[in-house]
């Protein structure tokens, strides 16, 4: 699972749809936010990560992915990205994935709000 966080965080920042998809399996779902509606099936995924990747956005990892003794693995990272006006900003984010005996993702959930929307201060 561990690989395939890493594998994810690459294919994101070369803005590579395809490889990002291909980690996931036919039927996964992603909620990004929580509670926000899912996306499921393939034709959605790569609808919401074409856009996402689209956008410049970059992510960077802030601690190393950790595993369950079970089908569960999640990540701590950043996305960069650009704010109102062009003002670089950050989001801070913790997805936690869950996989199948194939080791592809079932299920992504992205945990974070709006106090973790952080815009960077002019100097």
């Amino acid at each position: 699972m561990k690989p395939t966080l890493l594998n994810y965080i690459e294919s994101f920042n070369a803005s590579d749809t395809a490889r990002i998809v291909s980690l996931f399996s036919e039927d996964a779902t992603i909620e990004d936010p929580v509670g926000t509606p899912l996306k499921r099936g393939r034709a959605e995924i790569t609808a919401f990560y074409a856009h996402a990747t689209s956008l410049g956005a970059r992510l960077e990892l802030i601690a190393p992915p950790r595993g369950s003794h079970s089908n569960a693995a999640t990540i701590t990272f950043k996305v960069h990205i650009k704010g109102p006006e062009g003002t670089p900003a950050h989001i801070d984010v913790t997805d936690v994935m869950e996989f199948n005996t194939e080791g592809k993702i079932t299920s992504m959930r992205a945990y974070w709000g709006p106090d973790d929307y952080h815009i960077a201060e002019q100097k």
